[in-house]
């Protein structure tokens, strides 16, 4: 025991022990970084296309309204002013008009949904990295002053939030559905 202490009493074992965790905790959360920062690109492209597709599902749904009450209003003044051949051609078309947006506004509400759902399952990724990344930062600050204080307990106590931060990563990187929703909910 004696040959890990050097003059001034430090023990060159924590040390050695507490640079090897940091580098492991350091080159973890590098690269979880940039597949975290790829994930919110993806997040932002999916809320992007998410709003697109809702806008578009609105504006064809406004169509099929206007499209709608045109029809009817068309319809009962060529009636009513006995125009009804004249009016046939209009109302046809507007017609033609009804069925298209009728069958669109559902495959547009669907690409809609299908981003949405996109979107959340990319969150739950991003939440396990940012996990991740606040449970190793506590296990890299608690190793540092642990390597101040030479108290070995204290880096053994640093190496229970990086276990669930390297968890957590993991669990990101592999797509696995770990996610404390309560820890979430409360950093949300």
């Amino acid at each position: 025991m004696d040959g890990d202490l050097p003059e001034g009493g430090t023990d060159r074992t924590l040390n050695r022990m507490v640079a090897i965790t940091v580098v492991i905790l350091s080159v973890f959360m590098g690269i979880s970084k940039v597949k975290d920062d790829n994930i919110v690109q993806a997040m932002q492209q999916a809320k992007a296309d998410a709003v697109d597709h809702w806008s578009e599902y609105q504006a064809v749904r406004t169509k099929l309204h206007v499209a709608e009450t045109a029809r009817a209003e068309i319809g009962l003044i060529a009636q009513g002013a006995g125009m009804a051949s004249q009016a046939a051609p209009i109302l046809a078309r507007l017609d033609a008009d009804i069925v298209k947006y009728q069958a669109k506004a559902p495959a547009v509400q669907g690409e809609a949904k299908a981003d949405e759902a996109k979107y959340d399952a990319l969150n739950v990724h991003d939440d396990q990295f940012d996990m991740s990344d606040a449970l190793l930062a506590i296990a890299l600050s608690l190793a540092a002053v642990a390597a101040l204080t030479d108290l070995r307990w204290l880096l053994y106590t640093a190496w229970v939030p990086a276990a669930f931060g390297l968890l957590m990563g993991i669990a990101g990187f592999l797509g696995w559905s770990i996610h404390p929703d309560a820890i979430a909910n409360l950093l949300s």
